[in-house]
């Protein structure tokens, strides 16, 4: 046998052991594990707990765990129960979320006696976020689609009256005076900004297949970027954290680079003109292990790309968080709600998801898409 960590480590006294082979299983599991022992020490962290936690296991285990979660969490009281007990107890849907964890951390959290002795207490962590991320995703993606029909019906029964108005108001032009000719124009300006809105809302009456290829996120995000810092970013600072090794992946490159433009401008409008250290990064990972069922499928389908547009930004309201890619849904006082809406669409299209998770001065807008598959490769 192996000792992996002992209450000596902990400053208490016996050894707890484990073997190799449990000690490895323990490591290669893709869920958070600690074990707690008396006085809340922390005796034990895998490698899926230090990435949760976002400190290392030597780091950790000088901790105890009310020092990791909030003062009060519901995951303390079910540790006590558990030593009490020397039973297993397990609680579904409890939130860690801290400003070091991040605001919205949901848990499924399994607790159990370790053998050894009763006062140490197995913890896992089965985090639902990213689960019911996607679900609400597939929201985002039937709220986008919900309004294709109306699409349809604004381009053909707005539309045209629209240039029937508008032509009128130019054939008037001519036999007024300066001051009524302001009017008129007036109208033009007007038609012209709602035909413009009803062309955006046309887009997703838009089913046609778009051609897909083998896409360089790079490439995309460099295009950009140049695009951004040559107009609406100028006085905005950009950093890139990329994964140099990052495979191709499969899409519409115009359609990507109009998704993260149109990131890149709302991450640029949200900091502001005014601020003096406004910053974007972004980011790109490959991230193996998502898998998404593909609607009308039984097939799963891997999302290993990751594609990431960070602002120090002062954030999304809480309320607005959960329907930020509903259609008309807008922090803006002169937006029109689509932009994000067309986001998920296209990126809807593409098979992947798009999510958001926003605090004070650090918003992340997080893009996961397939990798590009040539003839007869497998998922």
């Amino acid at each position: 046998m192996t000792v992996i960590f002992s209450e000596k480590d902990a400053g208490h006294g016996a050894p707890y052991l484990l073997g190799p082979i449990e000690l490895q299983a323990l490591n290669v599991l893709p869920m958070p594990v600690l074990v707690v022992g008396e006085g809340q020490a922390i005796l034990y962290a895998n490698t899926a707990a230090e990435d949760f936690f976002q400190s290392s296991a030597a780091l950790l285990k000088r901790q105890r765990i009310v020092d990791l979660i909030a003062f009060g969490s519901p995951v303390l009281a079910l540790i006590e129960e558990v030593q009490r007990r020397g039973a297993s107890v397990s609680e579904y849907r409890l939130d860690l979320g801290s400003p070091r964890l991040g605001l919205e951390r949901i848990v499924d959290v399994f607790a159990s006696p370790l053998p050894s002795d009763g006062e140490a207490v197995v913890v896992m962590l089965q985090e639902r976020t990213i689960a019911e991320k996607m679900d609400r995703q597939l929201t985002h993606r039937g709220a986008a689609r919900s309004i294709t029909a109306l699409g349809a019906m604004l381009a053909h029964e707005i539309k045209n009256p629209l240039s029937g108005i508008r032509g009128a108001a130019q054939l008037l032009e001519g036999a007024l005076s300066d001051e009524d000719r302001m009017l008129t124009q007036l109208i033009c300006d007007e038609t012209d900004r709602i035909v413009k809105l009803v062309e955006r809302v046309e887009l997703f009456g838009d089913e046609r297949p778009s051609e897909r290829d083998a896409v360089n996120v790079h490439d995309v995000l460099d295009h950009v970027k140049r695009l951004a810092q040559s107009g609406f970013a100028r006085h905005i600072r950009f950093s890139e954290v990329y994964d140099p090794s990052l495979p191709p992946v499969a899409g519409n490159r115009d359609q990507l680079v109009q998704v993260l433009l149109n990131l890149v401008k709302n991450a640029a409008e949200a900091i502001g003109e005014q601020a003096i250290d406004g910053e974007i990064t972004l980011t790109t990972a490959y991230r193996p292990g998502i898998r998404m069922q593909v609607p009308g499928s039984h097939d799963r389908i891997a999302l290993p790309l990751e594609i990431g547009v960070r602002d120090n930004g002062p954030g999304v309201p809480s309320d607005l968080l959960q329907h930020l890619f509903d259609p008309f849904v807008t922090t803006k006082a002169q937006g029109s709600g689509l932009g994000l809406a067309l986001v998920a669409k296209v990126i809807g299209d593409h098979g992947g998801i798009v999510e958001c998770e926003s605090a004070p001065r650090r918003t992340n807008f997080r893009i996961l898409l397939p990798l590009h598959q040539r003839p007869g490769q497998a998922t």
